[in-house]
């Protein structure tokens, strides 16, 4: 049988109402599905143009990253970051040449000072925001300094990285060897020229009465009064105050001395025995060698003297009581022509080996008991004469001080 239908379908007006309203529903269902499918689409559209804008944005802080990375490795200092953990971030490559590093790896100022022997951590206290600190590193190549200053940050971690440690200070590093090469050349030649002047002073000073004392000296000799070994010592002094006085005029004169040919042997023979009243005090044996044949140069009597004079001195010096002192010539065979050979030897006390890159320096002495001039004039001399000066010691054996000039 068939069911009856329920109440109020029998009635078409009312199924008719019912279909209008579900079509209605269904309607207004469609168009919010439209309004959702085009919002949908519009925040796709945003969401597109704002990753597009933050990939542009990754890509320039990347672009930017790399330019300051760039820019910091190509710096002529050297630049250290740490963080707030003491750990290093970031050091470029002039700061690992100024300290040595090379390849080593260093995470923490600890390893940095052990690398580079330079306290970084005692600096850490020291250093301000305003004053650099100098420090000394000695290297292969030498002494060199560098000025450290240190600056403080403050940088907060950023979204994108909030497990990082934030940048705690910056370091930078200057290379200062440069400066104080050319103080310490300032200082050398302040010196130097002081040094000239009052030098000259003196011995314009000095000079006119050496004459004097030593035209009496031989005219009490000569009378044979007084006693002959004040005689023999007021000689030597005044014979030592003299080439002092000669030293101090060579070392500050200008030009070349005249040159004509002369005989070595005549010269340094008169050298040797204007010095014997020194060797006699201080009872040291001088001894002349002359070579078997004449030796001829081209040369200045008076520098020649002077050469002779400072090295034999020197020698007297350096030699105790009891020893000697020879003055060989001889001549050899050179490269270039024949060699006029002079050397000094003594039985004295000898250079150390540090002391005599440094010997013919104008103002260095290894005592630290004569001016310096000494060995510089003989130096200074030897090149005008186109000639050259070497020296060969041993501790506690002696010196031999050789000058070679262009035989003639």
């Amino acid at each position: 049988m068939n069911q009856p239908l329920p109440m109020g379908l029998n009635d078409p007006r009312m199924l008719a109402d019912a279909f209008s309203e579900f079509i209605s529903a269904s309607a207004l269902l469609e168009a919010s599905y439209r309004d959702l499918q085009q919002k949908v689409a519009h925040l796709s559209v945003e969401l597109a143009d704002r990753n597009a804008a933050l990939t542009r944005s990754l890509a320039e802080n990347d672009r930017m990253r790399a330019a300051l990375q760039q820019m910091i490795d190509s710096m002529p200092c050297g630049v250290l970051v740490l963080d707030t953990a003491e750990t290093i971030v970031m050091i470029n490559p002039e700061g690992r040449q100024l300290l040595g590093l090379k390849s080593a790896r260093v995470a923490t100022l600890r390893d940095l000072s052990k690398a580079s022997r330079i306290n970084f951590e005692g600096l850490t206290a020291a250093t301000d925001d305003e004053h650099d600190t100098e420090v000394c590193v000695q290297s292969a190549s030498g002494k060199r300094w560098l000025a450290i200053g240190r600056r403080q940050l403050d940088c907060p971690p950023t979204k994108q990285e909030p497990a990082a440690a934030p940048l705690r200070s910056i370091w930078i590093l200057r290379d200062m060897t440069a400066g104080k090469q050319a103080e310490l050349e300032r200082e050398t030649a302040r010196r130097a020229m002081a040094l000239a002047e009052i030098s000259s002073i003196l011995a314009h000073e000095i000079r006119n009465p050496l004459a004097s004392l030593e035209l009496f000296a031989g005219l009490i000799a000569e009378e044979r009064s007084g006693n002959p070994q004040w005689i023999a010592h007021l000689r030597a002094g005044i014979r030592t105050l003299s080439g002092t006085v000669n030293n101090v005029l060579s070392m500050n004169g200008a030009g070349m001395p005249r040159m004509a040919r002369l005989d070595l042997v005549t010269c340094v023979r008169g050298s040797v025995e204007f010095v014997q009243p020194i060797a006699d005090q201080a009872n040291v044996a001088v001894s002349l060698q002359p070579a078997e044949s004449a030796l001829a140069i081209r040369g200045n009597e008076d520098g020649i003297r002077q050469i002779i004079l400072n090295l034999v001195c020197n020698a007297i010096r350096h030699t105790a009581a009891g020893g000697r002192v020879d003055v060989v010539l001889r001549k050899k065979a050179g490269q270039a022509g024949a060699l006029a050979i002079v050397e000094v030897r003594d039985t004295g006390c000898g250079i150390r080996e540090e002391q005599i890159a440094r010997l013919f320096e104008a103002g260095y002495s290894g005592t630290g008991e004569t001016p310096g001039l000494g060995l510089a004039v003989c130096k200074r001399l030897m090149t005008q004469h186109g000639g050259t000066i070497g020296v060969t010691s041993q501790l506690s054996q002696g010196s031999n001080f050789q000058l070679e000039f262009p035989a003639i």
